[in-house]
């Protein structure tokens, strides 16, 4: 589903100075796999998901999304593709503060026009229901009229995770979901991705720096230095 071709990408700081944050990775993620990429702050992960999603273009190599490379397609094509094809959940929650938790979880409905299928998105009353469900699901069917401040870190993690499902991903994206969280609740939240994607089969790529963590995967990879390693 996912393939990176010897991918670099190099950010340029200056005439005279210049930081590679991702060097010449290889990867093939299967559907359906859960896979997680630890390593330190700095070792790459987060560009390599941005790189993933599209969101960043590779300085060299290519970026296939079942067999197509993203940077291939034109920006409109590449906007609707990523709101079709990917869910996001970021390190911070990333919530707007003025919408309740509901209208959070409803929000990317709103964008893209037409699935992959041709037919228009969920809107109206089937999102509404499906935004219901998904927070019942993250067991938060009774904040549906809260706002972000009156949530705790956790809470709002957990609607970042049901607002990253509502329009049905076949991928989803995760980059530091647990790093503001204490260790329970780092575990709620673990333990709510496997449990999405033992139920959907959706295909998970998740980063993070602490390694405890890769249990929850079904593959687990080490980045150091922009490269993957043993």
């Amino acid at each position: 589903m996912i393939e990176l071709r010897d991918v670099t990408k190099v950010y340029t700081l200056s005439r005279e100075q210049s930081v590679t944050a991702v060097q010449g990775v290889s990867l093939e993620v299967q559907a359906g796999e859960f896979v997680i990429i630890t390593g330190r702050s700095g070792s790459g992960k987060t560009t390599l998901l941005n790189l993933v999603a599209g969101l960043t273009r590779p300085t060299a190599g290519q970026v296939l999304l079942e067999g197509v490379d993203l940077w291939s397609l034109p920006d409109r094509k590449q906007s609707l593709l990523r709101n079709q094809k990917f869910g996001f959940v970021f390190q911070f929650p990333s919530l707007l503060p003025t919408l309740t938790t509901l209208e959070n979880v409803i929000l990317p409905t709103m964008f893209g026009a037409q699935n992959q299928h041709g037919g228009a998105y969920p809107r109206g009353e089937g999102s509404l229901e499906q935004a219901q469900a998904l927070l019942a699901e993250v067991g938060l069917s009774d904040k549906l009229t809260s706002y972000p401040r009156q949530l705790s870190a956790g809470q709002q993690q957990r609607v970042v995770v049901a607002r990253s499902l509502i329009n049905r991903p076949q991928i989803l994206l995760a980059d530091e979901p647990t790093s503001d969280l204490d260790e329970q609740t780092e575990q709620e939240i673990m333990s709510l991705f496997r449990d999405i994607h033992a139920r959907t089969g959706v295909t998970i790529l998740l980063v993070t720096h602490t390694s405890q963590l890769v249990s929850y995967g079904t593959r687990a990879l080490h980045m150091a230095g922009g490269r993957f390693v043993e």
